[in-house]
């Protein structure tokens, strides 16, 4: 029913009808489904796109994907990635089909598009203390038995909260949670000391809304971050799942979770998790990794644990950004039709990788090239020599972050190495 239920949503985004809600999309194509727009396969370059356009490699993609599921499954990982990264059913059915056990949240309206399209496991890696959503969420699990959801739990206050407004609204299903342990001074959420994690876990145990069935946190958010800092607080995780079922906290569970991994220490996660002991019930070594879908060119580039464990691979960028040189004022300097509401800024500028002329569509590298800022519609190029490029050419931007490349486009163009668009990515921010 629920594999049902997505493929029913994704034919729904297939029959959307593409109109000027969808920037860069072809003029012509309005009033085409996007399934029947994709199966034109149009050429990116020549297909009557407008620029700018982002495109997604579809080999890139793909390349990711099994690479993921390749290493979770050699590590014995559980995925869960997370969905905050794309928002993009598609790509939550092909996690889905790559193996992945769920899809994380981080905010409960995520969890409403995830259901949506049928999601049944879904990791809410935050406390959620809002009323009205914890009343949907009630009946959500009371209407679909087959709905599993795990979110955190940070506090006595948010589990009061929890239980006030479960018990209000009549919840027949407790909801599983887990104590998220805080990375270290100064970090994000998360209970500060392992005593309040057992305070937590007392307090979990006296109201019925509530099942404790696990421990959770974030490694990405460990002070001045080492290896051996990380590891060290990985370590304080794992302890502290030892620690509870040792007190008996997780009796009578067929399962328990122990959670963590960004996509910046996933490697710290496998060596840690690999050495957890056994405890009354398997357990569910559940990581969480999201950026590495599309990864990126700057920022996951240098961070990503493949530099440290190379033999496991490597993740390939799947986003460029196409934007048309329209103006070239001086011989050191062009501007790019596109810019902050097209480009992810917040971590890196983007980067010009390639030059694709405007006369032939040759393609050449963009040496000289290099993006100094960037403006709500324009990109301010420096470039070294009078000949780098001209009016009409086409730039092709590496960029930075994929949660803010995702989020500033709808619809997405699935791109092949010669430029054949074969689908449209549908996001939903």
């Amino acid at each position: 029913m629920a594999g049902e239920r997505l493929a029913q949503g994704l034919k729904g985004l297939a029959d959307e009808r593409v109109d000027h809600r969808f920037k860069a999309l072809p003029p012509d194509a309005e009033g085409l489904t996007v399934g029947e727009l994709a199966a034109e396969r149009r050429n990116l370059f020549d297909g009557g796109f407008t620029t700018p356009v982002l495109a997604l490699s579809a080999e890139s993609v793909e390349h990711n994907l099994a690479l993921m599921e390749t290493y979770a499954d050699r590590h014995g990982l559980a995925f869960a990635p997370h969905g905050k990264t794309c928002m993009a059913p598609q790509l939550f059915a092909r996690q889905l089909e790559h193996g992945a056990w769920g899809i994380t949240a981080a905010v409960p309206h995520q969890v409403r598009v995830y259901r949506a399209f049928g999601i049944q496991k879904i990791f809410l890696a935050n406390q959620v203390v809002d009323p009205a959503a914890l009343r949907w969420l009630a009946a959500e699990l009371a209407d679909d038995p087959g709905f599993q959801l795990i979110c955190y739990v940070d506090s006595l206050r948010g589990i009061e909260l929890m239980d006030r407004t479960l018990r209000e609204a009549g919840a027949t299903r407790p909801v599983d949670v887990v104590v998220e342990l805080c990375a270290g001074e100064g970090a994000r959420t998360g209970v500060r000391t392992e005593t309040e994690c057992l305070e937590l876990a007392d307090a979990i145990a006296g109201v019925d809304t509530l099942r404790l069935v696990g421990v959770a946190g974030y490694e990405g958010e460990v002070p001045e971050a080492t290896p051996e800092r990380v590891t060290a607080y990985l370590r304080r995780l794992v302890a502290l799942a030892e620690a509870f079922d040792k007190a008996g906290r997780f009796a009578d569970l067929d399962q328990i979770v122990v959670s963590a991994g960004g996509s910046a220490w996933f490697d710290a996660v496998a060596e840690v998790f690999a050495d957890l002991p056994a405890l009354s019930a398997p357990v569910l070594k559940l990581l969480r990794s999201g950026a590495y879908v599309s990864h990126d060119d700057a920022h996951y580039r240098r961070l990503t644990p493949f530099n440290r464990v190379p033999d496991e691979g490597a993740l390939h960028p799947a986003f460029r950004l196409w934007a048309q040189v329209v103006s070239r004022p001086t011989t050191e300097q062009a501007f790019l039709n596109a810019g902050k509401r097209d480009a992810a800024y917040d971590l890196d500028l983007p980067q010009a990788q390639v030059v694709r002329s405007g006369r032939d569509g040759t393609e050449r590298p963009a040496d000289g090239l290099t993006v100094r800022k960037l403006s709500d519609q324009h990109a301010w190029v420096d470039t070294e020599r009078a000949g780098d490029v001209e009016v009409g050419d086409w730039v092709a931007l590496g960029l930075s972050h994929p949660c803010t490349i995702f989020d500033k486009w709808q619809l997405i163009p699935l791109v092949e190495q010669d430029g054949t668009v074969t689908d449209f990515i549908r996001t939903f921010f």
